[in-house]
């Protein structure tokens, strides 16, 4: 079953003014790479080769100057705006006559994740019938969707932002559905925020008995770029394993290249321009290893 991939990367990025007053914040470094580099590269390690960036109608342009048609890397990228923040379900509206017929992979573009095994546990989650979230322990779930799950995976119950939690599994911006999905979020109505919700959708999926999780253990990392001290966190963060081990950490070029959707003559070529910073010469060890 194909499957095609959207990053949302809209939002007016308020909690990280002034810094976002004139850019989008998935456009702000983090560490070497561009914060909308590493959603993009879970896509990838998913294998989703067709992917819609949907972003507002200020930025939108600055997203295509960035990436493109995305054929430099073996990919193909649309684009669509949203124009107000009307929710993460709203993507899928957006987004309708992009999914076609396909399953879809969903990821919020300040969503970053780390670990070893990544590529096989995305690869396995889909596609497939009904819904597989992400989720993740973490000290205090209060401020986010949390989900109990069973032995199997198969989630029991899901609320957003509970006061008393019942487990401590955070459920994480990337979200893999079937198609259903498009008409599950074409008939939702706006919350009290005045916006759809990703939580709504999920809880239709579990209505059905269709939801599923997969729990991304102790040798994860989830980071969410969304705040100053987060955003700094997740660039130290980076920056330390990406100098203990001497590997890129989100590099679309090495992706695309053991994918096998570029060659050894595409990568020197993308390897050339950025070789002063020090980024292109990393590219370069990868030719040498291969």
């Amino acid at each position: 079953m194909p499957m095609k991939g959207i990053i949302l990367a809209g939002g007016s990025g308020s909690r990280l003014y002034p810094t976002t007053q004139v850019t989008s914040k998935q456009l702000l470094p983090v560490f070497d790479k561009p914060l909308i580099y590493y959603p993009l590269s879970v896509l990838m390690l998913a294998r989703i080769r067709d992917i819609l960036i949907i972003s507002t109608p200020e930025d939108l342009h600055r997203f295509r100057d960035l990436l493109g048609s995305g054929s430099r890397w073996g990919l193909s990228f649309s684009y669509a705006q949203q124009s107000e923040p009307e929710g993460v379900a709203h993507a899928f509206v957006i987004g309708r006559d992009f999914v076609g017929g396909d399953s879809v992979g969903l990821v919020l573009g300040d969503n970053i994740f780390y670990g070893h095994g990544l590529q096989a546990i995305l690869q396995e989650a889909g596609p497939r019938r009904g819904a597989t979230i992400f989720g993740y322990y973490v000290k205090d779930p209060r401020a986010y969707g949390v989900a109990d799950v069973d032995a199997e995976g198969n989630v029991l119950r899901i609320e957003e932002k509970p006061a008393a939690p019942t487990s401590n599994y955070a459920v994480t911006g990337l979200y893999f559905y079937d198609n259903e999905v498009l008409d599950i979020a074409a008939g939702l109505r706006k919350s009290g925020r005045g916006e759809y919700e990703i939580t709504d959708v999920n809880r239709e999926y579990l209505r059905r008995g269709q939801l599923h999780m997969r729990i991304l253990g102790r040798g994860f990392a989830w980071l969410d770029a969304g705040t100053h001290e987060a955003l700094l966190q997740a660039g130290n963060f980076i920056r330390t394993i990406e100098e203990r081990v001497g590997l890129k950490i989100a590099c679309p070029e090495e992706i695309a290249f053991r994918n096998g959707w570029i060659d050894a003559s595409d990568l020197e070529r993308l390897a050339a321009p950025l070789v002063q910073g020090g980024y292109g010469e990393y590219l370069h060890s990868i030719l040498r290893e291969a």
